[in-house]
């Protein structure tokens, strides 16, 4: 069986460098990025939810489950550097055509 090969992740998932010139295009593609990550890390709590970490290096307790989310946040941002699940792509176009169609009132 062939594997199915995808294409780059970053002309993927990112914008042209000349589409973030603008300071409001820029700003819009940060807000686009952290909503991804924002879903991913939704996404990845009940994973974490599940892992018995009483018999880890650690021993669990509240210490780790008080830092149990900004892991989970940081996974999920560094899940959206790489491409994440694309989302920021088509969030950040509908974003721009929203200001777009607000400008144009």
């Amino acid at each position: 069986m062939t594997p199915v090969l995808l294409p780059p992740t970053s002309a993927a998932t990112a914008p042209d460098p000349a589409e973030l010139a603008s300071p409001q295009a820029a700003r819009a593609w940060r807000a686009a990025q952290d909503f991804e990550a924002m879903a991913l890390s939704q996404l990845l709590a009940p994973m974490f939810d599940t892992i018995d970490s009483s018999t880890g290096p650690f021993g669990g307790g509240p210490g780790e489950q008080a830092f149990k989310p900004f892991l989970t946040d940081a996974i999920a941002r560094k899940m959206t550097e790489h491409g994440g699940l694309g989302l920021a792509m088509p969030v950040w176009r509908q974003m721009l055509r929203l200001q777009e169609s607000e400008a144009s009132k």
